[in-house]
């Protein structure tokens, strides 16, 4: 066994580590982290100086056992896990687990940093060990106790007072407040009518246009033209004084400079990833993790890509620079490099966690020749990292703006003019790389590419139209993946290792969808957002939460102690938690909205937001007895449907005639969506299918083909609770408590009980919630005998029947036969 144990988070990484330090290292991964809070309540103890009680999280036991074993046989211990918090906390508590079971004791323990996985990156980190910061750990730490605080907190009160099951997150929320507060921009949002002029002109060298930018001797603005009558006589006025041609009165020529964006940070490739490539947060990160911990490159094996993709940093070390400008200088002529390197300045005060930009390893490797040892993902994403790295060094693009002024001086009401402006590159530089993308075109963007011809001033250029154009202005755009990450950034929400998980949890939770990869909050995330924005406003305020990220980095650097952090935010935060849980009115947290009143009964109509979701109601609880109730519609938002749309719904069940066999058969909504009933058979619709408009033939097509196969299902039925059926992956043997494999090489409906009851007893008990559930079984099992004499004391007496709970009678339909229990039960599976 080697004498020297190194730790590293992934296994992909440790395999490429391992070829680099040789048979002196032992290399495992702790597949990433290796302790967490105890997922109870009182893991974090605000009366004992925040103390924070951990555990080795279950997934993770045997990788950590492992590390445990290789500890006891090495000498020297390095925990090279990344270089950022998070990996310095996962370092930590690696030693911290070694101490605890007397592993550390006659051991050195060393703390390694690198952002790449190279061969000489490897080694020099492993020649230069350091101690574990504890400043890093205490900061990982605090974070991760003041998002416990607040998920343990707030989150049953938004199980009070808005929805079971909701959460909220400390960063998370103004995330979420974000979209919610564009989504009412959106909503709020009134259209303005313009109209725009455009002069369209004749030339030998082609065709070009010309805005109008002067009007009754001022200059005209968007909104000066606002109806069609305005619009139509200025446009004859224009054309009049035209009489078809306008003559050049000035020509304008300005040469400017556009200098290459910065290589990448971890924002700014998410963005440009999402832009450029289409990449979600999580899926960027991903790819870029692989590149990061190296690919398989034929002879040379796994070798890493791209250095560290975790980093606020926009610096790139000597060496990478002087690599950079051999690549340009090769690939590009000497032309296109600057007199020195190009140094950009970074935004972030504690860039110098991570040290470099995200860079390729070596330029050198260039992406046509990696390109066949990658996949489609990997390969877009590393031409891109390339490409804008490189461009980054290279000169400056030049361009030349020209701008052509048309005068016109005989107008009724005053002097106009119409401009053309065309923009062409003169040197390309770094452009014949990269450009950077944008979410919204700028009015210069349309200009760029646009070639006029050669006019002087005094020239007459006859003029085929001038046109007049009706536009409407445009509410704000909602957030894309790369605005929102621009937007937290911006707003210093957060951190760049975060915004993934950010985007990631907003989506699990359903607060938000992707509409055209746009984010739209649900009606479940705009009761959860205005709730905390109204209750809980400084916890969601955009400048508190970038303030607390602040004060986090000043723990990070030593520059503040994290537990009177924890005390200033905990004690006001517990208050506000306390005093809302009792003066929360439930209705008002939901965003209950009173739409008008039904036609038919008089009676109040609203929607609220329930257990399964948004609902219209007819009626009020306080007044009447019965309430009518109907779930809102796929698309429907409680926060802009209307009256009309809401008393629409009503209009389900529908009763859509009779099958055959005297079945009702009948249309409706229930909790898992629109369902076809007919008789006691129940069959969930199809997405295409529409449950207020679904006919009568339809429907019964939909019935017969849950029949069919319901009636597939079961391949053989021993009788006693053993069943071979056939389930969404293939045949399987259950006896309602465990299910069993089938061998490959054996037809499902030759087994014998006999071989099922022995494939039953070989098969892993369930875990997790499978287990509760089938412990529930077994103890409704043990009360069968008593539920049989329940059952038959209710056929000897009607009355006395009538007085048992219904847990007896629900115990006593059980003496059913198994198999008509399964029958019904696959029935019902579709039912609203």
């Amino acid at each position: 066994m080697a004498k020297n144990l190194l730790i590293v988070e992934s296994p992909a990484k440790a395999k490429t580590i391992n070829k680099y330090l040789g048979k002196d290292f032992h290399v495992l991964a702790s597949y990433g982290h290796v302790r967490d809070l105890k997922p109870k309540e009182g893991a974090v103890d605000p009366e004992h100086g925040f103390e924070m009680k951990y555990e080795v999280i279950e997934r993770n036991e045997k990788h950590v056992d492992a590390i445990a074993k290789a500890a006891k046989l090495a000498d020297d211990i390095y925990l090279a896990t990344d270089l950022d918090r998070e990996g310095e906390a996962i370092s930590w508590h690696i030693s911290e687990i070694l101490k605890e079971r007397g592993l550390d004791k006659g051991k050195r323990m060393h703390r390694v940093v690198f952002s790449e996985i190279t061969p000489k990156a490897i080694k020099a980190a492993v020649a230069a060990p350091r101690q574990l910061s504890h400043d890093l750990v205490d900061a990982q730490q605090a974070r991760r106790a003041l998002d416990y605080l607040v998920g343990f907190n707030l989150s049953p009160v938004l199980w009070r007072k808005v929805q079971r099951g909701l959460s909220a997150g400390r960063v998370q929320s103004p995330a979420l407040r974000m979209i919610v507060e564009r989504e009412e921009e959106i909503e709020a949002f009134v259209a303005r009518e313009y109209w725009s002029v455009e002069a369209q002109l004749r030339h030998a060298e082609g065709d070009f246009t010309a805005r109008l930018t002067k009007l009754n001797g001022k200059k005209f603005e968007q909104f000066d033209l606002t109806n069609e009558n305005d619009a139509m006589t200025a446009r004859a006025a224009l054309k009049e004084a035209a009489r078809g041609s306008l003559t050049v009165s000035e020509v304008g020529s300005k040469e400017r400079k556009r200098r290459p964006s910065p290589p990448f940070t971890t924002s700014t490739l998410q963005q440009e990833a999402a832009r450029k490539l289409g990449f979600s947060t999580s899926r960027t990160m991903k790819v870029a993790q692989g590149l990061y911990e190296g690919v398989a490159l034929g002879s040379e094996g796994n070798v890493g890509l791209i250095t560290y993709m975790r980093t606020d940093s926009t610096m790139l070390g000597d060496d990478a620079v002087a690599e950079l400008r051999q690549v340009i200088a090769h690939e590009f002529g000497a032309k296109a490099l600057p007199d020195g390197a190009q140094v950009y300045k970074t935004k972030s005060k504690n860039a110098q966690e991570a040290h470099e930009a995200i860079r390729p390893t070596s330029a050198l490797r260039t992406p046509r020749e990696v390109a066949g040892f990658l996949n489609d993902e990997q390969r877009k994403l590393y031409e891109l990292i390339w490409k804008r790295t490189v461009a980054c060094q290279m000169i400056h693009a030049t361009l030349n703006t020209v701008s052509v002024e048309f005068a016109l001086r005989q107008v009724a009401g005053g002097e106009a003019s119409f401009r053309s402006t065309g923009t062409t590159v003169i040197d390309p530089g770094f452009l014949a790389v990269y450009e950077e993308g944008r979410d919204q075109k700028a009015a210069e963007d349309e200009d760029e590419g646009r070639r006029l011809p050669r006019l002087v001033a005094g020239e007459v250029v006859p003029l085929k139209d001038i046109l007049a154009e009706q536009h409407f202005t445009e509410p704000p755009p909602r957030f894309s993946e790369a605005s929102l990450v621009k937007a937290l950034e911006e707003h210093g929400i957060g951190r760049p290792s975060t915004y993934a998980s950010i985007i990631q949890v907003l989506l699990n939770r359903e607060y938000v969808l992707l509409d055209a990869r746009r984010f739209k909050p649900t009606d479940v995330g705009r009761a959860v957002g205005k709730f905390l924005v109204q209750h809980f406003t400084r916890y969601v305020d955009y400048d508190f939460t970038a303030k607390l990220e602040d004060e986090l980095d000043a723990v990070s650097r030593g520059e503040e102690a994290w537990v009177p952090l924890m005390e200033r935010f905990w004690v006001p935060f517990k208050q506000q938690v306390d005093e809302k849980t009792e003066s929360v009115d439930r209705s008002e947290a939901t965003g209950a909205r009173e739409l008008g009143t039904d036609p038919k009964s008089g009676k109040p109509v609203s929607v609220r937001l329930g257990r399964y979701g948004p609902y219209a109601q007819i009626g009020d609880k306080d007044t009447d007895e019965k309430l009518q109730f109907a779930s809102l519609r796929p698309g429907q938002s409680m926060h802009t449907i209307t009256l009309e749309q809401a008393i629409e719904l009503f209009k389900l069940p529908r009763k859509l005639g009779q099958a055959e066999n005297g079945d009702e058969v009948s249309v409706g909504v229930g909790r898992f969506g629109p369902f076809v009933k007919q008789g006691s058979t129940y069959a969930s619709l199809k997405p295409e299918d529409d449950p207020y408009t679904i006919e009568l033939p339809r429907a019964l097509q939909i019935v017969a083909e849950k029949l069919e196969m319901l009636a597939n299902r079961v391949i053989t039925d021993f009788g006693n609770g053993v069943q071979v059926l056939n389930g969404r992956y293939g045949a399987y043997i259950t006896d309602g408590e465990k299910n069993a494999r089938i061998p490959k090489d054996v037809e499902p409906k030759d087994l014998t009980e006999a071989q099922c009851l022995e494939l039953l007893a070989a098969a892993p008990v369930k875990k997790g919630r499978f287990a509760k559930k089938t412990a529930t079984k077994k103890a409704a099992a043990k009360k069968e005998p008593a539920a049989k004499k329940a059952a038959a004391k209710k056929t000897a007496t009607k009355k006395s029947a009538a007085k048992k709970s219904t847990t007896k009678k629900t115990a006593a339909k059980k003496t059913a036969t198994r198999k008509a229990a399964v029958k019904k039960a696959a029935a019902r599976t579709g039912e609203g």
